[in-house]
């Protein structure tokens, strides 16, 4: 049998969780999302309309205009290029940048790297691809090339 003061914790300890636990403190719920059948034509329409805004964001200005409240903002993700990023991954794959990549690194590594004519240019070649398969997904991607130096 529980001895009173087990029980005066317990219900102590009870009491405060509810306490903690009570509905007056737990954030309101966001009201159901609105939702609209569209056709594919106007769901693209809309889409194009929008830009790099989001589709709700968007829908959102036409609707209330200048009476829309300020909210924050997010960065719409781009749509990515498949065709761009299809050839991107072909280059990839054709190419032997890891295997070779792999190969100076384990020389490097066992000090028996020597660096020739010919190995220079194939580094200059490797880093050139780098940088072209760089633009290309950024590119498909739909991002802004930041310029290096």
């Amino acid at each position: 049998m529980s001895r009173p003061s087990d029980r005066q914790a317990k219900a102590a300890l009870s009491a405060t969780f509810q306490q903690t636990a009570s509905p007056d403190d737990q954030p309101t719920k966001r009201p159901a999302p609105f939702s609209l059948r569209l056709s594919a034509e106007e769901r693209a329409w809309l889409d194009r309309k929008a830009g790099r805004r989001s589709l709700s964001e968007y829908i959102k200005s036409r609707v209330f205009g200048e009476d829309e409240l300020p909210r924050r903002a997010h960065a719409r993700t781009p749509k990515p290029d498949q065709k761009q990023i299809a050839e991107l991954l072909a280059a990839l794959g054709q190419s032997r940048l890891s295997q070779n990549m792999n190969q100076l690194a384990k020389a490097a590594n066992m000090g028996t790297l020597d660096i020739s004519a010919e190995l220079s240019t194939e580094l200059h070649l490797a880093c050139r691809e780098i940088r072209e398969m760089r633009t290309m997904l950024i590119t498909a991607l739909g991002l802004k090339p930041v310029e290096r130096s």
